[in-house]
């Protein structure tokens, strides 16, 4: 071999020993950032920067654009009524009433306690109903029609009626038959307007059914002329691949930190974070306070309105795409703690387990989720038809429990949703 074949040779092999070193430098510092919690493939970073984990994507500006299920009834001057009880608040139909509504909270400047027949007797004229199904602090319900209303009330069921002296008067009753009344700037004028645009379709209250069994249920159970064609949902679990799911999370996607328990839960543990993957499709993520999952907020503390939107975007980031969607359906605060829970809700009929569990529920600790727990589900239209009970024969039967509210719904039994009467 000559000199010159040697110096080749050995440049090469420079070139080699300073890929190979490069090599190793990089695995070195992927093996460091791994240890240290960071996903370089991912979009979270986690203790070198020493940011946390926020809700995945922006948080909805406002909480109109959360879609809750809302049930409607528009009564014309001479009693005709429009009704929908398979409505979302984000629905185009609704945006009429959402408008009016808005309206109407921004200009009451006052409540006071009224009773509950007077609450009902606001139906009877022209008006504008509104249930949101669940009972909700009235600052959550005022926001998702974009009003901004700082009142200590719950609120389910509103009525904006034209009984009033110059104006709209609006009423507010919570789940029990608690009610408040407040007098609006609304002039009649626009009440009457809103009014006018539905087309009326013969919806009815039991309290206007002069059947002897509509006596026995609640008096605003709003039942349309024509029971929905509703279709049946095949229902499944839908627990995304663990790959995706725990990056969301603030988790290192290919932890060896993870068993498996006797019942087949599979266990992921972080520091003092774990989380559970369950074998029917939900997780269970709990924090001893490790601030690596935070829903967003100004201050430590998160307003009411900021929690229900962050805990609402965490849980949504999570989901694949369905047909469903998570409404809230109640909010408990203490000192120390915000506790959200959530409901399936399908074209804005809600959904029910048969089991009598929730969809969701978030707990937050300041501005940091301290455990969170959502069941997976995925629903597919299988092109049949919910098999209602006639009418007459549900009242019947909910009368035998006198004062029960009847309802639409879905129920999940796990492998089907199937719409059916409720009575609670």
């Amino acid at each position: 071999m000559n000199a010159k074949e040697r110096r080749n040779r050995d440049l090469v092999q420079n070139i080699i020993i300073v890929l190979l070193s490069l090599s190793a430098v990089f695995l070195i510092a992927q093996t460091q950032l791994y240890s240290l919690g960071i996903d370089t493939g991912s979009s979270y970073l986690r203790y070198l920067t020493g940011d946390s984990v926020q809700t995945t994507g922006p948080a909805p500006a406002t909480l109109t654009s959360l879609s809750a299920p809302v049930r409607t009834a528009v009564t014309g001057v001479y009693g005709g009524r429009y009704g929908s009880v398979t409505l979302t608040t984000t629905d185009d139909d609704f945006e009429p009433v959402s408008n009016l509504l808005r309206e109407t909270l921004g200009s009451v400047r006052t409540f006071s306690p009224c009773g509950y027949q007077e609450f009902l007797a606001a139906l009877g004229g022209t008006s504008v109903y509104c249930d949101f199904i669940e009972s909700l602090p009235l600052p959550v319900l005022a926001g998702l029609t974009g009003a901004s209303l700082d009142a200590g009330l719950s609120v389910r069921r509103v009525v904006i009626s034209a009984r009033g002296e110059g104006g709209a008067v609006l009423y507010l009753c919570d789940g029990a038959g608690n009610c408040q009344r407040g007098d609006s700037a609304v002039p009649l004028e626009d009440l009457s307007g809103i009014v006018d645009s539905y087309e009326l379709n013969g919806a009815f209250f039991a309290a206007d059914d002069p059947d002897p069994t509509a006596a026995g249920v609640s008096p605003v159970s709003l039942f349309p002329l024509e029971l929905p064609a509703l279709p049946v949902f095949s229902a499944a679990a839908a627990l995304p691949e663990s790959d995706k799911l725990l990056p969301a999370l603030g988790f290192y996607p290919r932890t060896n930190s993870r068993y498996t328990e006797p019942g087949g839960v599979e266990v992921i543990t972080d520091g003092d974070r774990t989380l559970r993957l369950i074998p029917d499709g939900a997780v269970r993520y709990r924090s001893g306070g490790d601030p690596t999952l935070t829903v967003g907020a100004i201050g430590e503390t998160p307003t009411l309105q900021q929690s229900v939107m962050g805990a609402h975007t965490l849980l949504s980031s999570l989901l694949p795409a369905q047909n469903g969607g998570l409404y809230l359906q109640k909010v408990r605060r203490t000192e120390t703690s915000t506790t959200l829970t959530f409901g399936w809700q399908i074209n804005g009929v809600p959904v029910r387990f048969s089991d009598g569990g929730s969809a969701a529920e978030v707990v937050l600790s300041g501005n940091v989720v301290s455990s969170l727990y959502l069941r997976f589900r995925q629903y597919t239209d299988t092109g049949e038809t919910s098999p209602l009970l006639p009418l007459r024969q549900a009242m019947a039967i909910a009368a035998r429990q006198e004062g029960r509210e009847l309802s639409i719904g879905y129920v999940d039994n796990g492998a089907n949703a199937t719409a059916c009467w409720l009575s609670d």
